[in-house]
């Protein structure tokens, strides 16, 4: 099932994607609620085709969402990186969510070199303390589109990367979450971002260093996953910062993040002024 956070009459409602269309939902509550109860979602009104669908982000307030650096090896060769030992964790903040269709925005007297990072985007479905890899995906409420937005000037400067990740509209997720049901094995899809049309990222999940039970037991032994919580798995090879010569997003570009069985997410680019 593709469940799908929009906005009608500035509220948030839940539809479920089917055909090239979709379909409200009888539902009081938003995506966290939804996942938490567990509930049936029947439809109910008149469907809507998709590109007239005001979504909101797939999910809206997830309590963390966790980001894990170097998980693609070919990203490590391009940035001249060590395969880390470990997950290489780190956060952004819930302030960067943005939904497919809205624009990522940024003022330049705050940073010029703004990148891009396709990500498989894992959400959380139930509560996991210390859960072991053999029950690692039983976690997984579903899948969706992510893109790691990075102030690389930022990033790189400060020395450490939570405010290079965290600026306003710096985490598009959606267009939609499909239920892990229907994704049988997330290490086999195909990830990809173009800007204006242009292929710069092109690989697979099956080349992830952790792959999702060992990094998802590897966090709920440090802190503990609560539904709705989202995860950005690693971004692959491609990404701006590290070609030659760099390639940043500018205003008026457009990126578009495309997922094997999950969908595409597209986001235009804007500067603005504070």
């Amino acid at each position: 099932m593709k469940i799908a956070q929009y906005l009608e009459a500035g509220e948030l409602r839940l539809g479920r994607v089917e055909g090239g269309r979709l379909f409200p939902c009888e539902f009081d509550g938003d995506m966290i609620d939804f996942i938490q109860r567990s509930s049936s979602l029947e439809t109910a009104g008149t469907p809507v085709a998709l590109d007239r669908v005001p979504f909101a982000p797939a999910v809206s307030r997830p309590s963390k969402i966790i980001a894990i650096g170097l998980n693609y090896m070919d990203h490590v060769r391009e940035s001249k990186g060590t395969v880390p030992d470990s997950p290489l964790v780190f956060a952004k903040f819930p302030n960067s969510l943005a939904a497919h269709g809205e624009p990522v925005s940024w003022d330049p007297d705050v940073t010029r070199k703004v990148d891009f990072e396709a990500e498989l985007a894992v959400i959380i479905g139930r509560k996991a303390t210390r859960v072991s890899e053999s029950e690692a995906l039983g976690t997984v409420f579903g899948y969706t589109c992510g893109n790691d937005v990075s102030a690389r000037d930022l990033q790189f400067g400060d020395g450490q990367w939570v405010r290079g990740k965290s600026l306003d509209t710096f985490c598009p997720l959606g267009p939609w979450i499909v239920t892990a049901d229907e994704i049988p094995d997330p290490h086999d899809l195909a990830v990809s971002c173009r800007v204006n049309g242009r292929l710069m990222q092109e690989s697979r999940t099956d080349q992830m260093i952790f792959r999702l039970p060992q990094l998802l037991s590897y966090l709920s032994r440090h802190f503990t996953l609560v539904p709705g919580d989202v995860i950005l798995t690693g971004t692959p090879h491609g990404v701006g910062a590290f070609r030659d010569p760099p390639v940043y997003l500018q205003d008026g570009d457009q990126v578009v993040v495309e997922i094997e069985r999950v969908g595409v997410l597209a986001n235009p680019c804007r500067t603005r002024s504070q």
